[in-house]
């Protein structure tokens, strides 16, 4: 019902954005110019149309929109799939799905072969004596075609047979429109049945799985018909036309080959060779099951009448599953059923919701950790996490040392250290926790370290000829190498702790800051810097003034350039080692081939990084309001 209402919404939403817009064009200025940054600025209903767009998109391919407004579709589709399994087997003999009868291409196929290797035989260097026998085997084989395919060949019981199955679907066909079908069951049997029905999840709650139990009349209807086929088609396969004439053919050629294998020498390899074939191509018309062209006409018509039948008995399943189904539709493989198409692999919203709900308890989580919580930390703690211990260090004096009494009396350096280390007592604060905080801190952490030590330096590069000299061959000697190649040599020195992730990321984010500092401040203009000098500027006036406000668009842009790529490391770095992270939780999933989780993780990684590009759009507009008005 929430899936329907969204569906319905998102709709509304849509139409609503075009028609807002069109009240929003008759209302603009006719002379206003093209290209007018100002034109593209209040654009919130498009934001509504785009997200809703996404969304809709998503209902529809991952057949959410099926499952809000037909909930037993897929059911029924799965017993529908159950009847066309059933007939896969049976039509595959008859030229209904396939061009050719089975029998007609295994017969042009043999007969081309037994042709190649006449000519081959003819024109090989072996004896007369020996070409001779191997034709005539070759023959013999040809002739076990032709008896075959004889209609006066046919034993009587064979075709009774054949006829018992035609009728047999044809009965089926002709039950199969009645209402009161397939029956009333026994009351045991019928208790049984809705036992196991009881017991059945619905569609969507055990992953990709459908209820493979039929639950309504329809789905009744198929599945009756499914059992009644499979059983017919296991009827007909063992129909075999070995009829006495070809059976004492076949004796005949076995025995023949049998003899012209006892009779060669051991250097005899080429006509080793050459019967080996023939015995083969004898033994795979004795497998084929060859029938006379007209034998099993009676069988293809009542199928072709029966499948016509059920086509017409789907009735709304079948626009249900054209129109609601894109890129596939539901299989059987036996008693299973399963989706194939994109909702095998786009878990529908409803599901994916539910699932990230279970995710963000703490209860529950992913692998014992929720997705984001809190958890009740000491100041002390706080502390102790930001301060470093070596400010103690710096401290001037000594430790304490404990007395002859055996008593220590602490001084300003054992306090600042006890600080340092959060060794003392204070209130509790809620602290974030979870996956997403860990990844959301190593790339805040990452990045600010990139941005303290990238910026200025890159600024130094740009107004020093030494720096840019020295240091533009360290910086350029890691940047081009992907992060990913970086990543086992650091996660080996530093471990798989966050102090190596936080590295990589401060090495991806150092580079980024460093060439966007550099490229701001050689950019800036030149009559700019003479025009403060000429009015008295220091250096650090001039710097500060000039320098950094021109650095800072490229030095902004470079940030929003290194969360993005910031973000992928991250990932990459968490799938190779990690406990904690989108990325560790990406990794399992994908080992579990747990679909939602993944999309889950993908939609997380993709809101974050959203999140962080508005909140720079925001800095940037605020910093630097001058941009692109000069």
């Amino acid at each position: 019902m929430v899936t329907g209402l969204i569906t319905v919404f998102t709709i509304l939403a849509i139409i609503g954005a075009f028609y807002y817009e069109s009240r929003i064009v008759k209302t603009e200025k006719i002379d206003a110019v093209f290209g007018d940054p100002e034109k593209s600025k209040g654009g919130v209903h498009w934001i509504i149309a785009g997200s809703s767009t996404i969304l809709l998109v998503w209902l529809f391919f991952s057949w959410d929109v099926a499952k809000s407004f037909y909930p037993e579709s897929a059911n029924e589709l799965c017993q529908v799939a159950k009847v066309e399994e059933s007939l896969v087997g049976i039509k595959y003999i008859f030229p209904i799905d396939e061009r050719q009868l089975k029998s007609t291409s295994v017969i042009d196929r043999e007969i081309a072969i037994i042709n190649d290797y006449k000519d081959l035989i003819q024109n090989s260097g072996i004896q007369n004596s020996d070409k001779d026998k191997l034709i005539n085997l070759l023959n013999e084989a040809e002739l076990m075609i032709t008896t075959l395919t004889n209609e006066k060949y046919l034993e009587p019981d064979v075709k009774h047979k054949v006829t018992n199955i035609a009728n047999r679907i044809t009965r089926l066909k002709e039950d199969f429109v009645k209402e009161s079908y397939p029956g009333i069951k026994s009351a045991e049997e019928e208790n049984e049945r809705l036992e196991l029905l009881s017991k059945q999840t619905s569609w969507g709650e055990t992953g990709m799985e459908i209820p493979p139990l039929p639950e309504s009349k329809t789905g009744l209807k198929f599945d009756a018909a499914a059992r009644e086929i499979k059983l017919i088609t296991d009827d007909f396969f063992k129909i075999v036309n070995n009829n006495p004439v070809y059976l004492a053919q076949f004796e005949k050629i076995k025995s023949a080959i049998k003899s012209f294998k006892n009779s060669l020498n051991d250097d005899q390899e080429l006509e080793k060779d050459y019967i080996r074939q023939v015995s083969k191509i004898a033994g795979r018309i004795a497998r084929a099951n060859i029938f006379p062209p007209a034998a099993l006409d009676s069988v293809q018509q009542s199928i072709i009448d029966f499948d016509e039948v059920q086509r017409e008995e789907q009735g709304s399943i079948g626009v249900i599953d054209a129109l609601l189904f894109p890129g596939g539709t539901i299989v059987a493989s036996g008693d299973v059923c399963s989706e194939q198409g994109p909702g095998r692999w786009l878990p529908k919203p409803s599901d994916t919701f539910s699932i990230f709900v279970n995710m963000l308890k703490p209860s529950q989580g992913y692998k014992n950790v929720p997705l984001i919580w809190y958890e009740m930390m000491g100041v002390n703690q706080v502390v102790g996490f930001i301060t470093p211990d070596w400010i103690a260090d710096i401290i001037p004096g000594e430790y304490p040392v404990h007395s002859s009494d055996g008593k220590v009396e602490p001084n300003l350096k054992s306090f600042i250290l006890d600080i340092a280390t959060g060794d003392f007592s204070a209130f509790s604060i809620p602290i974030p926790s979870g996956h997403i905080w860990d990844s959301f801190l190593r790339v805040i952490l990452g990045l600010g370290l990139g941005i303290i030590c990238g910026v200025p330096l890159g600024l130094f590069m740009g107004l020093s000829r030494f720096a840019a000299g020295y240091f533009d061959p360290i910086v350029e000697l890691y940047r081009p190498v992907p992060p990913l190649a970086w990543a086992p040599l650091i996660i080996t020195i530093f471990g798989i702790d966050n102090s190596g992730k936080i590295f990589l990321l401060f090495m991806v984010s150092f580079a980024i800051m460093v060439i966007s500092a550099r490229a701001g401040a050689s950019g800036t203009q030149l009559s700019k810097i003479h025009a403060a000098h000429s009015l008295g500027a220091s250096k650090w006036q001039i710097l500060r003034e000039v320098i950094a406000p021109n650095s800072l668009p490229e030095i902004l842009t470079g940030v929003r350039v290194a969360i993005g790529v910031c973000w992928g490391t991250l990932v990459a770095a968490e799938f190779l080692a990690g406990t904690t992270g989108i990325g560790f939780v990406e990794n399992v999933a994908r080992k579990f081939s747990q679909y939602e989780v993944i999309w889950i993780t993908i939609f997380v990684m993709g809101m974050l990084g959203l999140l962080f590009d508005i909140g720079m759009r925001k800095i940037i507009k605020k910093t630097t309001p001058w941009r692109g008005k000069g």
